[in-house]
């Protein structure tokens, strides 16, 4: 997304519409864990900047002052006891009911300001899910060393395997519409929450789009929970398991067609030796080859008998997205008899 002259990222969503109070219900979900230094100033943002949002923090085995600050700031606070960001998501998406949902982490490293966009976005599309890019200064240093890479090339992995352009699959700051939360089977535990929620919107193709937000650096006394390799693999292994449930066709096929090659290379030897003597001598070799060749047959087998089921796992999703208006459904005014299409010849009314 290109930036248009000096106007910085914060300029601009200061600049956002203003909601109308009352047309929608908004809840933002705030996860954290040992957030005391930052989550009273992240919810007073919030407030400040989309009047009549309902801001819950949710309260994840925090050691220390979390919970009382989030409280006198204003928010709801909940408890979370199973640990992780994805347990958290999970419960608060299962417990609250709102038009609009917003999350954002209790670091206070979003700029809370472009909230505002980011909602007018999500009901002028109608879209169900934005993401928030993030975009530091020129010289911030909120993006952690190996981080800005690791998401980079995650977010080229998911790109390649889902087919679709991905900016900030690790963003922490996102809207989505109810219709989208209400059929989001979170399976999460940890940080690769937000990996399955992109993948989600990618497979059930919902509409979507994204909008820059700015990034700083934490607060004073304010640490990361974030383990960059740790985490990383998880996230990794997270995609090639949704890879092995969302393309299953290519998954095995490709295991398939690596044992088919193996088991050709195995055999030809054989073959030629066999046409040169007319005995086999090594019966463990052809043995193993006819097996890799079995073992690639029942893998690609494997993968059409899993897409059929991944394609009625997806109708299942969609028809239950279906249940839901688009956002801002409600308040579109009925259709009148003028709004009706004229009648055409052999048309029954």
């Amino acid at each position: 997304m290109s930036e248009s002259g000096p106007e910085t990222v914060a300029q601009r969503n200061h600049a956002a519409p203003s909601l109308m109070p009352g047309r929608h219900s908004i809840a933002a979900v705030v996860p954290c864990h040992n957030e005391e230094a930052s989550v009273a100033k992240v919810v007073t943002d919030l407030k400040a900047a989309v009047p009549g949002i309902v801001v819950y923090v949710y309260d994840n085995l925090s050691t220390d002052a979390t919970a009382e600050k989030a409280r006198a700031a204003g928010a709801i606070v909940r408890a979370e006891r199973a640990k992780g960001k994805g347990n958290v998501v999970r419960r608060a998406f299962a417990d609250i009911e709102a038009d609009i949902y917003l999350m954002i982490d209790g670091d206070d490293t979003y700029e809370a300001s472009a909230a505002p966009a980011m909602i007018e976005t999500l009901l002028s599309g109608p879209y169900d899910h934005v993401l928030g890019v993030r975009k530091q200064d020129e010289n911030g240093s909120a993006y952690r060393a190996g981080h800005e890479t690791g998401n980079r090339v995650l977010n080229g992995v998911v790109g390649k395997v889902f087919g679709e352009n991905v900016e900030d699959m690790l963003s922490g700051f996102r809207v989505f519409s109810r219709r989208f939360v209400k059929s989001f089977p979170a399976v999460s535990r940890e940080f690769e929450i937000e990996t399955e929620l992109t993948v989600h919107s990618l497979h059930l193709r919902v509409p979507q789009t994204a909008v820059p937000v700015g990034f700083r650096d934490r607060p004073a006394g304010s640490e990361s929970k974030l383990r960059t390799y740790h985490d990383g693999f998880k996230i990794l292994a997270l995609i090639v398991g949704l890879a092995r449930h969302e393309r299953p066709v290519a998954f095995y096929g490709l295991l398939g067609t690596v044992s088919w090659l193996i088991s050709v290379v195995l055999t030809v030897p054989i073959v030629i030796e066999y046409y040169d003597t007319h005995t086999v001598p090594r019966f463990p070799t052809l043995f193993l080859a006819c097996t890799l060749l079995l073992v690639g047959f029942l893998a690609w087998t494997a993968g059409l008998i899993l897409d059929g089921i991944r394609r009625s796992r997806h109708e299942a999703s969609r028809l239950i997205y279906l249940r839901y208006e688009a956002p801002g459904a409600g308040t579109q005014p009925a259709a009148t008899e003028d709004d009706r299409p004229d009648p055409v010849a052999g048309d029954i009314r």
